[in-house]
């Protein structure tokens, strides 16, 4: 059984369009702009980067014209942020927006929902942040507590989010809440969706730093927030299968195992001028990154397509972080602290941020249920 779609080898067009994006990536590196690193789609935070992709043509590619959008294919979105990952650029300001909620607007959203928050998207103006896990409700989202509240002309919605990414700086997230109770026979029931200004009333953002400090993570409480009609997303009672939808472009994009690509080109780089002892694992991370590449790129061709894409995400997801982090140690083994400052200053943080690789988007240990389930096995 094939979890994972075919892979189909990539067009001229594409080709050209990796070379402009090389092209902008060199400009912008040589004029001083961002420093590549490691992990930036979580940890790098430039507001002036995303107007700059936005003014190319690259936020928003999948959105309709009609919304503000470019109108290309998730292929074309796949190469941008592809190449993007891989010079370490600094794209967290719009990651989420542009890779969880705007498909998910086009999805589920109302018409005035779509005109209100997609042209913003594409222009790289709106960020938005995710409200899923819970201190006590990680992967096992069925779990969540956050309550929506039936009230005159919406909802009253109480509960605590956590490891919400850019919270402190996104303008709103999609908020995952229970509105009706617990059916123990189906767990997944009664959950539904919410759009919520991260500038609402009651609610109160406070920081949840990494162990090096860094601060990207929050925990987000609301007391009691209003959320009118207009900003349920999709059904209430359905927000199980639009979260699940919405998780297949979480897991299965090019971060998942790019984010230590620019440790590993480094690596290789520096044992090239002898920087750096050689190590007999270096090529078979590189095999392993070209494998996940095409994998990855079938999944975005799968969408394209309107394919139900969850377990080959899970499949993506499970390898890709397994090998960000295996990465991380490598560098961490191998780069002398003598050496390569810049490169060793990278395996550091990669290291740091290691155990969440396999974390965040849903605990690998879940997904490899997932999979099993999909094979049969249980």
């Amino acid at each position: 059984m094939a979890l994972v779609p075919g892979y189909h080898p990539e067009s001229p067009a594409l080709g050209q369009l990796r070379r402009e994006v090389r092209e902008f990536i060199d400009q912008q590196v040589t004029a001083g702009r961002f420093t590549p690193d490691v992990d930036t789609w979580l940890r790098g935070w430039d507001e002036n980067f995303t107007a700059a992709l936005a003014e190319r043509g690259w936020l928003g590619m999948t959105i309709p014209v009609e919304y503000g959008g470019r109108g290309r294919s998730f292929t074309e979105r796949f190469v941008v942020t592809e190449e993007l990952l891989a010079a370490g650029a600094p794209v967290a300001a719009h990651w989420i927006a542009d890779r969880q909620a705007a498909p998910s607007l086009l999805r589920y959203g109302t018409q005035a929902q779509k005109h209100r928050y997609l042209p913003d998207i594409a222009a790289g103006r709106l960020f938005w942040a995710i409200g899923m896990s819970e201190p006590d409700a990680g992967s096992d989202l069925a779990s969540v507590r956050t309550r929506g509240v039936r009230v005159d002309g919406g909802w009253r919605v109480s509960g605590t989010k956590v490891w919400t990414s850019g919270a402190q700086l996104a303008h709103a997230f999609f908020l995952l809440a229970r509105t009706e109770a617990v059916d123990n026979a189906n767990r997944h029931a009664g959950l539904s969706q919410f759009i919520v200004p991260l500038d609402s009333d009651g609610i109160t953002i406070s920081p949840t730093l990494s162990m090096d400090g860094a601060h990207h993570f929050n925990e987000v409480h609301l007391d009691e927030v209003f959320v009118p009609d207009d900003m349920v997303l999709g059904t209430i009672g359905e927000g199980w299968a639009q979260v699940t939808s919405e998780l297949s472009y979480e897991r299965s994009g090019p971060e998942r195992f790019l984010s230590t690509y620019r440790l590993l080109a480094g690596l290789v780089d520096d044992t090239a001028s002898g920087n750096t002892r050689r190590h007999s694992d270096l090529g078979a991370h590189i095999a392993r990154i070209a494998g996940l590449h095409r994998m990855s790129s079938a999944v975005a061709g799968a969408l394209e397509q309107g394919e139900s894409v969850a377990s080959a995400a899970a499949v993506v997801k499970v390898l890709g972080t397994s090998e960000e982090g295996d990465i991380a140690e490598l560098a961490d083994r191998v780069v002398v602290r003598d050496g390569s400052l810049s490169l060793r200053d990278m395996a550091d943080r990669a290291l740091v941020q290691r155990p969440g690789f396999t974390l965040r988007g849903g605990t690998n240990e879940v997904l490899r249920g997932v999979i099993a389930k999909e094979l049969g096995l249980r």
